[in-house]
């Protein structure tokens, strides 16, 4: 892949800035297609993509929530975990507004707006992950310890 081609997106600024090591995986996004699309182009476990999610709490305040691609939230648990009445996707436009990424291309990395992040504990267990890096069709690859370091994200066990 030449270099020319891998975007320079806010997420990757975050990166580089942290000095963090990171490999850049450009896939053909397919509308939809969400993690199993990703994992089948790279070739990796889908368990080891790693989706962002931007939710809010019943206040209207957001946050995201790193899960891994073959699981699920339980918005149920993470609310009770954190002391809220309800959690819920955000719509798409509120989710760009949030995060100032475009859905689908949503990085945790460089977001607009500073939103706790709740990381799925497993995650962190893992030799390497494959996340967002801030535009459609393009997952950087690093060690799950990159997310701790920069993000300080709060683990939880809220997977179904």
């Amino acid at each position: 892949m030449s270099q020319d081609k891998v975007p320079v997106t806010a997420a990757v600024r975050v990166l580089r800035q942290h000095k963090a090591a990171f490999t850049d995986h450009l896939y053909e996004y397919e509308e939809h297609g969400g993690t199993t699309v990703s994992a089948r182009e790279l070739g990796v476990d889908e368990h080891a993509v790693v989706k962002t999610l931007v939710m809010e709490d019943d206040a209207k305040r957001p946050l995201v929530v790193l899960m891994h691609g073959d699981r699920e939230v339980s918005t149920k648990n993470l609310a009770r975990l954190i002391g809220v009445k309800t959690i819920v996707p955000c719509t798409p436009d509120t989710a760009n507004k949030h995060s100032g990424y475009i859905v689908g291309g949503t990085s945790p990395f460089g977001t607009r707006k500073a939103m706790p992040v709740y990381m799925e504990q497993t995650i962190a267990e893992l030799p390497r992950i494959y996340i967002n890096g801030g535009k459609r069709g393009y997952l950087v690859g690093l060690d799950p310890r990159v997310v701790l370091d920069i993000l300080r994200p709060t683990l939880v066990n809220v997977a179904i």
